[in-house]
């Protein structure tokens, strides 16, 4: 059946697992071409990607590399339609308590990273006077969290990132959105709640829906941003959260009956 990213050639970094390997398997069932890159490899890659695809071993912090692959994207499929930033590592603590090293670290993946992907593509786009940058920030790029210093302030510059490249590429045909994921199921999300323990608890409160979020329900509106949907949003910072940056949640609804 004919999926409605037909023709589409779709870019995710940070592939191999979670949000990326997610939003790569919707691209796939809607038709797209995917190509995935990430610092180590899927094994089960093209098993679980169906199609046309390819898969890079990639550090998004090397610029050259991002380059040569993103050519040889271009030589192998012709163009470059949506990218999706994916690749990303945590860290945190709070600042007086701050390892420089760790702090740099996760700067450099998770947004000199995203400007790095975005930067190898935009030549392609331009070109092409069209695409779909598509990034994944966090709703801890909105606001703040306890200990939450270092992934914060790396996710709400890519926030600002975004929005500024929807100001300088729009003329072009190049949209720009982030998506803010809340807590949602993955690796990442697994070594996180570990280390809260009972604590994690009170975060998932803090969804309205009451749950953790699913690594396919970010794919769902990361496919609505690289299809033709959404041809007239960018620039937006769309939270995907169940609710968690809606306000606070006291419990008041068992009062109100409404559990």
């Amino acid at each position: 059946m004919q999926g409605r990213l037909e023709n589409k050639v779709c870019y995710v970094t940070g592939a191999a697992s979670g949000i990326g390997l997610a939003c790569a398997q919707r691209f796939t069932n809607e038709s797209a071409t995917v190509i995935g890159s990430d610092l180590h490899p899927n094994p089960d890659w093209n098993n679980l990607i169906n199609g046309e695809n390819a898969f890079f071993e990639l550090d998004v912090r090397d610029e050259k590399a991002q380059q040569s692959v993103t050519s040889e994207i271009i030589d192998r499929f012709g163009r470059i339609d949506t990218i999706v930033t994916s690749a990303g590592v945590a860290g945190g603590g709070p600042v007086h308590s701050i390892d420089l090293e760790n702090w740099q670290h996760v700067q450099d993946v998770n947004l000199t990273g995203t400007m790095l992907s975005i930067k190898a593509v935009l030549p392609t786009m331009m070109e092409q006077r069209s695409g779909s940058i598509v990034t994944i920030a966090s709703i801890e790029g909105i606001e703040g969290c306890e200990g939450g210093s270092t992934y914060n302030a790396s996710k709400g510059g890519v926030i600002l990132l975004t929005k500024n490249l929807a100001n300088d590429y729009g003329r072009l045909g190049i949209r720009a959105n982030a998506i803010c994921p809340g807590f949602i199921k993955t690796p990442m999300f697994e070594a996180t709640v570990t280390l809260m323990g009972e604590r994690a608890e009170k975060i998932k409160e803090q969804h309205k829906l009451g749950r953790w979020g699913e690594a396919d329900e970010i794919a769902g509106a990361a496919f609505f941003l690289a299809s033709d949907d959404s041809s007239f949003i960018t620039g937006v910072a769309l939270p995907v959260d169940g609710g968690y940056t809606a306000g606070h949640w006291y419990g008041l609804t068992t009062l109100m009956g409404l559990e």
